[in-house]
C-alpha cells in the first residue's frame, strides 16, 4: 500500500464517497420507475408499442447528452457542481414526468431527467476515483453501481407498494391522481437529499490543481490521505498534466500518431458490450416481460424486487473481489456466465405456447426462466454492472479523462437507447428467443472483446495510467 493509502483517512473518504454515490442511487431510480408504469402511461397517451419504447427511451436520450456533455463540463466547472445541477434535473423531471397530461410533456420531462442520469453516470465515477486510494479504488468505485441497483430496487418496491395499496398502477391514489403519477412524483424525495448533500462535500483535488488552484488542492488532499503526501500528490498530478492548455476533445488523437487512441476504443468498447447484453430490458421492462409469459402483475412487480435484492448481493461480493483478483477476471466470468445463462433464457421462450390469447412457459419453463433471469442479473452485477463503471472511471490518463468519458458515456447510453427503444417492437415482431439470442451473442463476443482490448488497472495510482 502506498503513503497515501497507509495515511488515508478512510472516515471521511467514506462520508463523500457515500454523497457522492446519492447520485448512482438517482440513476438507479430514475431509470427503473419507469418499471411499472407502462400501462398508465399507455392508457393515459394511446401508444403502440414503438410509442412505448419512444417513452421509456427519452430519459436516455438525454442520458447520452448529459453524459457527453458532462465529461468535458466537469473539466470546466468542477465535478461537484456537475453532481449538483444533476441533482436539480432529478428534481425538475420527477415533477414533470408525474404531471404530464401529453406524451410530448412527458417525453420532454424524462429528456431531462436523463440529462442528470447522464451527468450523474459519468462524473461521479470520476470523482470517487479522484478521491480514494489506489489499494481500495475498486471497492470504493463499486458502491456507485451498489446505489445503482439499490435505486433501482427502491424504485421496485415503491411502485409494488404504490400499485398494491391502489389496487393497480392505473388506479386512483392520493390526491385522485393514479398510482403510476406517484410512481414518478416520489423521485422529487432522494433528488433533493441528493442535492442538500452536495453542499458538503469538496472539489476533487485533481480539478482543483487542472485550474490552478493548488492551495485549495493542498487543503482537500490533507484531509483524505494526510498533510505528509499533500504535496507529492499535487506534485504527481501537476507532472501528469503537463501541457500547455485546457483538456480538449482532440486530446483523444494520439499526437504520434493522428489517430484515435487505442485506450479511448477499449473504453468505448467496454461501454457498448454492457449495453448490448441486455440487462435494462430486465430492469425497464421486467414487468411487462414476466406478464406477457403469464406472470400477474403483482407477481411480475415481485419478481423485480428479487431481481434487485440479488443484484445487490452480487454487488457486494465484487466490492470483495475488485482489489484482489482484479477488474479484467470478473468482466471475463461475467461474459460467460451472461452468455450461459442468456442462452438458457432462449430456450424457455423459444418453448412459450398461447393460452387464451396469452404466452405462457409450459411446466417447468417458467421457473426455469426465472432462475436463469436472476442469475443472468447476479452475473452481470459480480462483473459489467459495477466493473465497467470502475474502469471508465480510472482507465484513462489525467489529461484526456473528462474527454474519454464523455464519448465513451454517450456511446454507453446510445447502445442504452438502442436496446429500450427496439425490445417492443423486436420481442411481438421477431419474437422474444431471437431477441435473446442476440443479447446471448453480444455477451459472448465481449468475452473475446475483453481478453484481447482490455488492459488491468487494477491497484494502479491514476497518475501511472497510460493512454
Amino acid at each position: 500500500m502506498t503513503d497515501a493509502g497507509r495515511q488515508a483517512n478512510y472516515g471521511f473518504i467514506a462520508t463523500i464517497v457515500a454523497v457522492a454515490t446519492i447520485g448512482g442511487f438517482m440513476f438507479g431510480y430514475d431509470s427503473g420507475v419507469i418499471n411499472g408504469t407502462q400501462e398508465g402511461l399507455e392508457g393515459a397517451f394511446g401508444v403502440s408499442e414503438l410509442g412505448t419504447g419512444v417513452l421509456v427511451g427519452a430519459l436516455l436520450i438525454g442520458c447520452a447528452v448529459g453524459a457527453f456533455t458532462a465529461g468535458r463540463l466537469s473539466d470546466l466547472i468542477g465535478r461537484r457542481n456537475v453532481m449538483m445541477l444533476a441533482a436539480g434535473l432529478f428534481v425538475i423531471s420527477a415533477f414533470g414526468a408525474g404531471a404530464a397530461n401529453s406524451a410530448w410533456l412527458f417525453v420532454l420531462a424524462r429528456f431531462i431527467g436523463g440529462l442528470g442520469v447522464g451527468a450523474a453516470s459519468v462524473t461521479t465515477p470520476v470523482y470517487i476515483s479522484e478521491v480514494t486510494p489506489a489499494a481500495v479504488r475498486g471497492r470504493l468505485s463499486t458502491v456507485q453501481q451498489i446505489m445503482i441497483i439499490t435505486g433501482l430496487t427502491g424504485a421496485f418496491v415503491a411502485n409494488y407498494v404504490l400499485a398494491r395499496t391502489a389496487g393497480g398502477s392505473t388506479a386512483e391514489f392520493w390526491l385522485g391522481f393514479p398510482a403510476w403519477r406517484w410512481m414518478l412524483w416520489l423521485q422529487m424525495i432522494p433528488a433533493t437529499i441528493y442535492l442538500a448533500a452536495l453542499t458538503l462535500i469538496p472539489e476533487s483535488p485533481r480539478y482543483l490543481v487542472l485550474k490552478g488552484r493548488d492551495e485549495e488542492a493542498k487543503s482537500v488532499l490533507s484531509k483524505l490521505f494526510g498533510a505528509e503526501t499533500a504535496d507529492a500528490k499535487v506534485a504527481d498530478i501537476r507532472h501528469t498534466l503537463a501541457t500547455d492548455h485546457q483538456p480538449r476533445l482532440s486530446d483523444l488523437k494520439d499526437p504520434a500518431t493522428g489517430r484515435i487512441r487505442p485506450i479511448l476504443w477499449a473504453g468505448i468498447g467496454i461501454a457498448v458490450f454492457q449495453q448490448l447484453v441486455g440487462i435494462n430490458i430486465v430492469f425497464y421492462y421486467g414487468s411487462v416481460l414476466w406478464q406477457s409469459v403469464g406472470f400477474s402483475e403483482n407477481d411480475a412487480l415481485l419478481i423485480n424486487i428479487v431481481s434487485g435484492a440479488v443484484s445487490i448481493l452480487a454487488c457486494l461480493a465484487t466490492v470483495l473481489m475488485i482489489d484482489r483478483i482484479g477488474r479484467k477476471p470478473l468482466l471475463l466470468m461475467g461474459s460467460l456466465g451472461m452468455a450461459a445463462t442468456l442462452s438458457v433464457m432462449v430456450i424457455c421462450f423459444a418453448n412459450a405456447v398461447m393460452v387464451d390469447g396469452q404466452l405462457s412457459l409450459p411446466g417447468s419453463f417458467g421457473l426455469i426462466a426465472l432462475v436463469a433471469a436472476n442469475l443472468y442479473v447476479i452475473f452481470f452485477n459480480m462483473s459489467w454492472g459495477p466493473v465497467m463503471w470502475v474502469m471508465l472511471g480510472e482507465m484513462f490518463p489525467n489529461q484526456i479523462r473528462g474527454s474519454a468519458l464523455a464519448v465513451s458515456g454517450l456511446a454507453q447510453w446510445a447502445a442504452n437507447f438502442a436496446i429500450v427503444l427496439s425490445f417492443p417492437w423486436a420481442a411481438k415482431h421477431v419474437g422474444l428467443p431471437l431477441t435473446y439470442g442476440f443479447y446471448a451473442a453480444s455477451a459472448l463476443l465481449s468475452f473475446f472483446f475483453v481478453r484481447a482490448v482490455v488492459k488491468e488497472t487494477k491497484g494502479k495510482e491514476l497518475e501511472a495510467m497510460q493512454g
